[in-house]
């Protein structure tokens, strides 16, 4: 028998404490990277391995709780693709907390290592590769959440959408932010995986049209109707 999922509050707090750990994993890995090697290889390597294990880590951790959304793509998607559930303030909420929760990981990583927490980061991500690199990356993404869910497989979310995470730092010309609100929130923090502020609103554009061609390839892949059987949003394992 399944348990009711927690109130809105606590899967909120969970999806707020879930980013803000995964944002704090991303930035901190690379303060510490970029602190040990003048490789950029070596430090992307450390890096991408640090957030792989995090976030898979944090998924089976707090997937029970909330989803494990951490990332306003796989909200909007999941909703999308329920949205016979109306759950729209389910969304709002979780994307608020989602925001929220990622300039506080940021932050907490300046401080973790004895930086002034809140400056700008400086490093301009522009280019139409980029964003191409961020499409790609944040369809692949939604394909992998989708996917597991469709074939009846959600349990499989830690290691799955981690394992694309990772591979996806290293195989995307972007690096693979794929997360609106880790963009925001890196966007505090200049450091080796800072974003300036100015390249965040077109990276987010690139990943709302990624999240879309995701959800388009899935359709093709698994069809558009409901999976027989599928478990409700908020208790479902899966995260981005």
């Amino acid at each position: 028998m399944r348990m009711s999922p927690p109130a809105l509050p606590r899967r909120a707090a969970a999806e707020f404490i879930g980013t803000a750990a995964l944002v704090a994993v991303v930035v901190g890995s690379g303060i510490r990277a970029d602190s040990l090697s003048q490789d950029i290889g070596v430090r992307l390597l450390a890096n991408a391995a640090a957030t792989a294990l995090g976030l898979g880590l944090l998924i089976a951790l707090i997937g029970p709780l909330s989803g494990a959304h951490f990332n306003p793509v796989v909200t909007l998607s999941e909703w999308w693709s329920r949205r016979h559930d109306n759950r729209g303030r389910d969304v709002l909420v979780y994307i608020a907390a989602q925001l929220a929760g990622a300039v506080t990981g940021a932050l907490l990583a300046e401080a973790m290592f004895g930086r002034v927490p809140g400056a700008w980061a400086t490093e301009t991500r522009s280019g139409l590769h980029l964003l191409l690199g961020e499409a790609v990356a944040t369809a692949g993404l939604v394909l992998v959440v989708q996917g597991l869910r469709r074939i009846g497989r959600p349990g499989l979310a830690p290691v799955a959408v981690a394992g694309y995470i990772g591979a996806a730092i290293w195989f995307t010309s972007s690096g693979s932010f794929a997360n609106p609100a880790a963009t925001v929130g890196r966007a505090f923090s200049d450091s080796f995986t800072g974003i300036a502020p100015a390249s965040v609103p077109a990276f987010a554009a690139a990943q709302l049209l990624g999240m879309a061609f995701g959800m388009g390839l899935a359709g093709v892949l698994y069809g558009t109707g409901p999976a027989s059987g599928e478990p409700n949003p908020a208790d479902a394992r899966r995260t981005g």
